[in-house]
């Protein structure tokens, strides 16, 4: 479904943002104080705007109330980032995603009204973490404390057999999700005769300990 969304500070992290909803097919409203942000991306969103998001008369003339979700990818500054977050609340955005930078930070954005709070940093630096404990993980998402879900090359004594010679639950304690087949196609709840080929990759939910044991041989 395309969505409105407005994407208030345009660093690293806003400026990916903004462009992925973008390419997703998403109408994207870019917001910056800093002219040469807004010009850096006024050719990847569908519109880019200089403007102050603790401005409550700016961001009422843009209709950020009108869109259905905001991200306040501000952190760098908390001052900025909370008066923001405040505005937006107060003019009646539908959601508001806020990015933090450390626990505080995002117990001030949780009571203002942020509806989702995030640590892209943070969250980066725990997927990274988990692609080096166990080598084959290409990526990695905490489900809860010991438990995430793995994207991950299969062992070279995987390929050719087919999933239920694997029997992954069993002898791993490993919840398949899907296999993608040579980086392109996707397929989910796959059979139980489905066969994994060079190039293939799994993805599988467990324990964290369980995650690591499927490494390459």
């Amino acid at each position: 479904m395309k969505r409105q969304i407005v994407v208030i500070g345009l660093g690293r992290f806003g400026s990916a943002i903004a462009r992925t909803l973008h390419g997703l097919g998403h109408e994207v409203l870019a917001v910056d104080t800093d002219a040469r942000n807004v010009q850096d991306l006024a050719d990847e969103v569908t519109h880019a705007v200089q403007a102050d998001g603790t401005d409550r008369d700016a961001m009422a003339e843009l209709g950020v109330a009108d869109f259905d979700a905001a991200v306040v990818a501000i952190s760098s500054e908390l001052a900025p980032s909370i008066l923001t977050t405040l505005t937006l609340r107060d003019l009646g955005c539908r959601y508001i995603i806020a990015k933090a930078a450390n626990d505080q930070h995002a117990r001030i954005l949780e009571r203002i009204g942020a509806d989702r709070v995030v640590f892209p940093e943070r969250e980066t630096g725990t997927r990274l973490a988990h692609t080096f404990a166990a080598r084959a993980v290409l990526d990695y998402m905490d489900l809860g404390p010991g438990y995430g879900i793995a994207k991950s090359k299969p062992p070279a004594a995987f390929l050719g057999k087919a999933l239920e010679e694997l029997n992954l639950r069993e002898q791993y304690g490993l919840t398949l999700i899907a296999v993608i087949h040579g980086g392109t196609e996707v397929v989910l709840h796959p059979r139980r005769d489905e066969r994994l080929g060079p190039g293939d990759v799994v993805v599988v939910a467990g324990r964290d300990e369980d995650l690591e044991r499927l490494q390459p041989s």
